[in-house]
C-alpha cells in the first residue's frame, strides 16, 4: 500500500485531522475528520474525537460501534452547533479489505483499476448531532492499482483567482487522468 497525506491549515490551528491508528499485526485504522467552525475552538473540539476516537478502538473492533459511541460521548460534551464529520475504516493489509463507515464526511473517492469511480457514503450521520446515532459499515476488497481519496471540504471548496471552487468533480478527473502516480504525486 502506498499511503501519503497532508495537512495545510487555513489559519495557525484548525479543525482537520487524519491519522493512521495501528490496531493489531496487519490492520491500520484509518481516520479523517472536520469540525464545524474554525480555528482554536475547532481544534479543541477536533482534540476531544481524537480522544474518543482512540479510547473506543481500543475497546471495541466493530466500526459501526466506534461510531455509535464516539457519536454519543460527543453528543453529551458539545454545544448543539458543533460537529465533527469524520471518516473511520481500518486497512486489513495482509486480506486487502478496507472496511470503513462515514459519518456525514466528504465522501472519500474509490477508483478502481479498470477506472470506475465511486464515493463511499455508507455510515450515518455527523458525529454529535443526534444520541444514539446508528452507522452502517462497508467492506472493500481493494486490488492493486485501485486508489482511495480521502479529503476534507478544505479541498473542494478552495477557490481560484475568479472565485471558482475546485469541486468534486476535478478531484475525480485528477484521479481518472492519473492512473499511475503514486500517492505523494496524486
Amino acid at each position: 500500500f502506498d499511503i501519503c497525506c497532508i495537512n495545510i491549515p487555513s489559519e495557525h490551528v484548525g479543525g482537520y485531522y487524519y491519522d493512521g491508528i495501528p490496531i493489531v499485526e496487519n490492520q491500520i485504522g484509518i481516520a479523517i475528520g472536520d469540525v464545524a467552525g474554525k480555528g482554536i475552538p475547532a481544534a479543541l473540539i477536533m482534540a476531544s474525537f481524537r480522544a474518543s476516537l482512540k479510547a473506543e478502538i481500543r475497546n471495541n473492533y466493530a466500526i459501526r460501534t466506534i461510531c455509535f459511541k464516539v457519536n454519543n460521548l460527543l453528543y453529551e460534551s458539545l454545544e448543539r452547533e458543533n460537529y465533527v464529520t469524520a471518516v473511520y475504516g481500518v486497512l486489513d493489509i495482509k486480506n486487502k479489505v478496507f472496511t470503513f463507515s462515514n459519518a456525514g464526511h466528504n465522501p472519500p473517492i474509490l477508483r478502481k483499476k479498470e477506472g470506475k469511480i465511486r464515493h463511499l457514503t455508507e455510515g450515518g450521520l455527523a458525529l454529535g448531532v443526534i444520541q444514539n446515532s446508528e452507522y452502517k459499515e462497508r467492506v472493500l476488497n481493494l486490488k492493486p492499482g485501485d486508489v482511495i481519496l480521502f479529503y476534507t471540504d478544505g479541498v473542494t471548496e478552495a477557490k481560484n483567482e475568479s472565485d471558482e471552487e475546485f469541486g468534486t468533480k476535478r478531484l475525480e478527473k485528477i484521479l481518472s487522468e492519473n492512473p499511475g502516480l503514486k500517492a505523494k504525486e496524486l
